[in-house]
């Protein structure tokens, strides 16, 4: 029998991958974690039923939420990354030749094991223990309460806004990351769809003008998430990424997504978005 996975988007939208097989279920102390094989999309790590990365796809986020706000300061020696247990992130963090120390602070330690073991890939950093890598297995929100003016660059890789992400989307929050970057730092989140999360993104990106003098919302097309368009927010306190000279993208080597072209257009924004941002 064919047997079907089935993240529900809303109410009344689902998405389902007919799945191969199970190559891992458990509970962790803070979540339900599941790692498939599907037909379309290769091995995919799931968590509390919400479809987070896979092999076919999982490129083209990495490479945007690193890439992005790397490019946009000039100088990022000491990073960030919350969340982000599956690897890619930090990955793509430590191709930057400026990027001294990457931190990455991960709440859910099975997480890593699991994508260590099953999305090997995804996890080169992490399995290599890359010598820029340091890694702590911890409550990021806690982390950030206890930093201050120590970061070039945060990243938050965090998951939906329900368990164990949930309190990585707040104002108190941003006001810890703020804290916690130096004088011309700027951070980045994941901000899910804006199809379908438009009052969550427009209040986030409130809070986020609130506390930096720069904000800006950017685009990635990623199939495995609602709609297939994604979007990421920056605070800034000095950088505008839209001013950045582009040119530099070009010296990260092994992107199969990001490029020149793609970091100016991905901040060009349809109207709607420009409307519910307002």
């Amino acid at each position: 029998m064919d047997l079907w996975l089935t993240e529900f988007q809303t109410k009344n939208l689902g998405m389902s991958a007919r799945i191969k097989e199970t190559l891992f279920a458990g509970k962790s102390e803070f979540q339900e974690i599941g790692l498939v094989d599907s037909w379309e999309f290769g091995r995919m790590l799931v968590l509390d039923g919400v479809f987070q990365t896979s092999i076919f796809d999982e490129f083209v986020y990495h490479e945007m939420i690193a890439h992005v706000p790397l490019v946009t300061h000039p100088n990022p020696k000491n990073v960030l990354v919350i969340g982000g247990g599956d690897g890619g992130t930090i990955r793509e963090v430590v191709k930057h030749q400026t990027v001294e120390i990457a931190e990455m602070v991960e709440i859910d330690g099975m997480v890593v094991d699991v994508c260590k073991k099953f999305l090997p890939e995804i996890s080169t950093a992490l399995i290599n223990n890359h010598p820029k890598l340091r890694l702590k297995i911890g409550d990021g929100i806690q982390h950030m309460k206890e930093a201050e003016n120590k970061y070039d660059v945060i990243i938050v890789d965090c998951s939906d806004p329900i368990g164990p992400g949930e309190g990585l989307f707040s104002h108190a929050f941003y006001q810890e990351v703020y804290k916690a970057l130096k004088e011309d730092g700027l951070f980045v989140q994941q901000t899910d769809s804006p199809l379908y999360n438009q009052p969550l993104i427009k209040r986030l990106h409130k809070d986020v003008t609130s506390l930096f003098p720069i904000a800006r919302t950017y685009l990635a097309h990623i199939p495995l998430y609602p709609g297939g368009m994604h979007c990421f927010t920056i605070g800034s306190k000095k950088y505008d990424p839209v001013k950045v000279d582009a040119a530099k993208c070009s010296a990260i080597e092994g992107t199969r997504y990001f490029n020149e072209e793609i970091f100016k257009g991905c901040f060009a924004l349809p109207n709607f978005v420009k409307e519910f941002l307002k």
